[in-house]
């Protein structure tokens, strides 16, 4: 019997991220059936449907959902709603993956976690950095060639161009958690400084977090989100290491790349498309990778690794910087 996928949400990132990965899985597990989209715009929901071979496309996700009973479903949603679409969808009983935030606030999480439960449905955000082929090779080398005691210290960089967003936040929180995924470690404390720029818009500023993690390691993370180019990159020092990840993204100085230093000496580097053995945006940026994980994890009857509950620092420390905290302090 296939396995029936349906998605919610047909706008630009469901069309330049989503929908390339819902066709190449479909393409490498031909029992996979795309069943059904949706969209508020019809056009927009048929244009997806032809686009990326799904099998109907419909307007109301009540009825598609009614209709189709697929094995999993996928939410692409603006972020005010992801709450409510969410806990609708999981309270029908379907295994969801929503994409981040999940959720404006860390009430708003706690009442996705509750429907999940309530409705004992298997759940996963996407927070594509997780699965980004690079990061996963951040983490293999710091897992099997760098004691936990020998990591001193990290740093992230985001740059955007022209960002004027009054919420910076909820594009932040990928450097947030990506952060957490690459060190391997929670948050034990962040201080935050803020340079706002009330000329360019409300909201508009460069943001930056000083940051201890539970694993006794520090870190600072930057968001520039109105400078002259496109980065993102990452630096983990431990002892006599460093590795140096440069996140595929458009626009960059640099390709994707990682290089791994132990005294002085680069004794790995790598390329982003060598690695995945593609130079497919969807496949280098971990979008591919998520899908095909939660889609698999369904399968096989397991609990995806990256479910709501393991958001929750992610969010809160989000939340703490949307609503210009000074810090935070772990639970």
């Amino acid at each position: 019997m296939a396995f029936r996928i349906c998605t919610i949400g047909c706008g630009g990132i469901a069309t330049g991220r989503h929908g390339p990965s819902y066709a190449a899985y479909a393409a490498a597990r031909p029992d996979t059936e795309l069943a059904a989209c949706c969209d508020l715009i019809a056009d927009r929901a048929e244009r997806f449907r032809d686009k990326f071979g799904f099998a109907r496309c419909y307007t109301d996700l009540d009825r598609m959902l009614e209709t189709e009973r697929p094995d999993a479903v996928c939410l692409v949603s603006p972020v005010p709603v992801t709450c409510e679409l969410s806990c609708r969808v999981m309270s029908m009983g379907y295994p969801l993956m929503m994409e981040k935030p999940p959720g404006r606030t860390p009430e708003e999480l706690e009442q996705m976690i509750a429907a999940a439960e309530a409705a004992g449905v298997a759940q996963q955000v996407a927070f594509n950095r997780r699965y980004a082929p690079l990061n996963r090779e951040f983490r293999r080398i710091l897992t099997e060639e760098i004691p936990p005691e020998a990591v001193q210290h990290i740093r992230y960089e985001m740059v955007r161009v022209q960002r004027k967003d009054t919420d910076f936040s909820t594009t932040a929180i990928h450097g947030i958690d990506a952060t957490r995924f690459l060190i391997g470690s929670d948050y034990a404390h962040v201080r935050f400084h803020y340079r706002e720029m009330p000329e360019l818009g409300p909201g508009v500023a460069n943001i930056f977090m000083d940051c201890t993690f539970k694993s006794g390691a520090t870190g600072h993370l930057s968001f520039c989100p109105v400078a002259g180019m496109t980065v993102e990159r990452a630096q983990l020092h431990a002892l006599d290491h460093t590795i140096v990840l440069h996140h595929p993204v458009s626009g960059s100085d640099v390709e994707g790349r990682l290089v791994h230093f132990r005294t002085r000496e680069p004794v790995h580097d790598v390329t982003a498309t060598k690695l995945a053995g593609t130079d497919e945006a969807f496949v280098l940026d971990g979008f591919f990778g998520e899908n095909a994980s939660f889609f698999d994890d369904i399968r096989a009857g397991r609990r995806p690794v990256g479910d709501l509950r393991s958001a929750r620092q992610s969010l809160k420390i989000a939340q703490c910087m949307s609503a210009r905290r000074d810090e935070y302090t772990a639970d």
